[in-house]
């Protein structure tokens, strides 16, 4: 299994490199402008296929030409898309998936899997996570969204607040969770100060907004450290 995770490493690190760091901006718009007849795109998949190959080893040249095929075609796929996170994430995704099967059909069978799944299901733990970072992305914030309505229907900027508000809390809320099952409370500290800092130093703010803010931050954090002492 140290073979296969490594194996599996090196293969995600080749998506890494060559879709964000090796893809000069150019190549980008071409095939945005040309969809299917730009050679940018061809050029792109070939460089994918090539690191790829030569990070997990040439006897794997099956595994390199179907991330040749897929990559091109996921990413002519992409360029008729509006560029937004919707579709960057869908892309994301389709190339993680096809990096995924590859992994899969090379290394593991159906039968580890199962053994997987059985190990998954003796450790409540995992579980017990799993549920909490749940619970802490939508759940919790629409129940903030609740208990913080009364203040919010008074801002007239109370639809941009939230939705700003929606992203920030899910990432604030899994990080305390981490720090909570880590032990780390001081972190938890510095968080909280700095968020202070940065979204309470604003002057001639409404005193509204600063009671919205200041209620729905603490409900978030409050939030997730009980989950995490529950999960503990």
């Amino acid at each position: 299994m140290i073979i296969a995770a490594v194996w599996l490493t090196r293969l995600l690190l080749a998506h890494l490199l060559t879709g964000f760091i090796l893809q000069p901006g150019n190549w980008v718009k071409d095939r945005t402008q040309k969809h299917y007849r730009s050679g940018k795109l061809y050029l792109h998949g070939v460089t994918t296929a090539l690191v790829a190959w030569i990070l997990i080893g040439w006897q794997y040249w099956l595994v390199a030409l179907i991330i040749l095929i897929t990559h091109i075609l996921i990413d002519g796929w992409k360029s008729y898309q509006k560029n937004t996170v919707t579709y960057f994430i869908a892309d994301q995704f389709l190339h993680v998936a096809v990096i995924g099967a590859c992994w899969y059909f090379t290394f593991l069978q159906w039968s580890d899997v199962q053994q997987i799944w059985l190990q998954l299901n003796v450790q409540p733990a995992i579980w017990k996570r799993i549920t909490a970072v749940v619970f802490l992305t939508a759940p919790a914030g629409i129940l903030i969204g609740q208990l913080t309505r009364q203040w919010r229907e008074k801002l007239p900027d109370s639809e941009s607040l939230a939705n700003a508000g929606k992203w920030i809390g899910m990432v604030e809320r899994i990080i305390i969770l981490i720090f909570v099952l880590q032990g780390q409370y001081s972190a938890i500290g510095l968080l909280v100060a700095a968020k202070g800092i940065i979204r309470f130093n604003e002057k001639d703010r409404p005193e509204i907004k600063t009671e919205y803010l200041v209620i729905g931050t603490l409900l978030s954090i409050a939030m997730a450290i009980i989950a995490g002492l529950l999960v503990k």
